[in-house]
């Protein structure tokens, strides 16, 4: 399969399964590639379509400090099962006081992305076009300028019904929380049970956090 997807033009990617994208990014970028996990039900599958293609993957997690217990526990979940090391970015208060939804860890999380995509030329992510308007116009792979990387989204034109029968048929770890309503999972302060992104920053004017611009 991975000198099948080597030998794609990069037009036929949006015609591709999520499985030939994540082979055909570590046929071109690995090892100078990347993956962001954010314990949602999106990285239980890219997870498992990753680490079936790639021996040492490279994953990383922003950690706010304010992660919510169930996520915590899916970090582990996710490194038994899979057999990886998910490297911890730090991105918590600086002055030791706690993140609320007044006083949100955007900017530090940013900074955070920045140094994980220091030393590499592309990062996978679990983005999907029906998660929110602000990104239905996502393609599988794309030049993210403000990095200087390529990102490459797999999963943009699954649906939450592809998500969870992949999830189901492979028997995957997920986390908890979404079966208690949380269709999208942020830092505790922020994140409330509700459809697609609707649970992120709940009240206020904003859908994301900077990370994805």
């Amino acid at each position: 399969m991975r000198r099948l997807v080597t030998a794609l033009a990069v037009e036929e990617l949006e015609y591709a399964g999520a499985e030939e994208i994540v082979a055909y990014a570590v046929d071109r970028f690995h090892p100078r590639l990347t993956m962001a996990c954010s314990f949602q039900k999106e990285e239980s599958v890219l997870l498992h379509m990753l680490t079936a293609v790639c021996e040492e993957p490279r994953v990383f997690t922003i950690d706010t400090g304010v992660l919510f217990p169930e996520t915590l526990q899916t970090w582990k979940q996710f490194e038994e099962r899979f057999g990886v090391r998910i490297e911890a970015i730090d991105a918590r208060a600086e002055d030791g006081e706690p993140w609320t939804i007044d006083r949100c860890c955007s900017e530090a999380k940013v900074v955070a992305v920045n140094r994980a995509l220091q030393d590499v030329d592309a990062w996978v992510t679990g983005i999907r076009r029906e998660q929110a308007p602000t990104r239905s116009a996502a393609t599988k792979l794309e030049r993210d300028h403000v990095h200087d990387v390529w990102k490459v989204n797999p999963l943009a034109d699954w649906s939450e019904r592809d998500l969870w029968r992949y999830i189901e048929r492979h028997g995957l770890p997920y986390n908890p929380l979404h079966d208690l309503g949380y269709a999208s999972i942020g830092c505790q302060p922020c994140t409330q049970p509700g459809n697609g992104r609707e649970g992120r920053w709940a009240g206020l004017d904003k859908t994301e956090c900077g990370i994805h611009q």
